[in-house]
């Protein structure tokens, strides 16, 4: 019965499913977004040549409208196709950091790209495990979403190590910025379907 299956077995079952697999890749993205942010915007903006106070307004502004756009993402997630707002909030990044490597950097910019960021920071999580749900019902929830976390903390440790490595190599953020682009692109792409 399915009571008495593993949690291998139930993982496996679970990786057969194409939205899911979908699901965990789109979720390596988010990690690798707010990971490499919140690790490494206080020193690019201070690369960039402002205050370290700048880059800790920065890191509040995305905390603070964390809240906002992690509990709007949630109300519309009970209303509207789970699949098209992870897909809008992955092409919401999109824009967010080319306008933000775009408009010249100002002490404005840096803050108005926190708090778009901000909006779009944690939105992913309830559309993501709303749809592991649909998915899969509740019995293994929180196993199963625990599996797209993972690859979540996986993206996290790719984002910050990356962002490291080529700043150590290269001595700027640009390089880690443009793989936030595409990997964004990919991800709005990815949970389309």
């Amino acid at each position: 019965t399915e009571l008495d299956s593993s949690l291998f077995t139930i993982l496996s079952r679970a990786l057969r499913v194409r939205s899911y697999v979908l699901l965990v890749l789109g979720f390596f993205v988010c990690g690798f977004h707010v990971a490499f942010i919140m690790v490494h915007m206080p020193g690019y903006v201070v690369d960039l040549g402002f205050d370290g106070k700048i880059g800790a307004w920065s890191i509040s502004l995305i905390g603070l409208f964390n809240v906002i756009g992690a509990y709007y993402s949630g109300v519309l997630s009970g209303k509207r196709p789970m699949r098209k707002i992870l897909s809008m909030i992955y092409l919401g990044r999109v824009v967010a950091i080319s306008l933000f490597l775009i408009i010249p950097i100002s002490i404005t910019s840096i803050l108005m790209f926190s708090a778009l960021m901000g909006l779009l920071w944690l939105a992913t999580v309830p559309p993501t495990s709303g749809l592991v749900v649909v998915f899969f019902g509740t019995r293994y929830m929180t196993f199963l979403y625990g599996f797209v976390f993972f690859s979540h903390q996986l993206g996290s440790f790719s984002g910050v190590w990356l962002g490291g490595w080529l700043y150590e190599n290269f001595g700027h953020y640009t390089g880690i910025w443009i793989a936030g682009i595409i990997l964004g692109a990919i991800a709005a792409w990815l949970h389309w379907p």
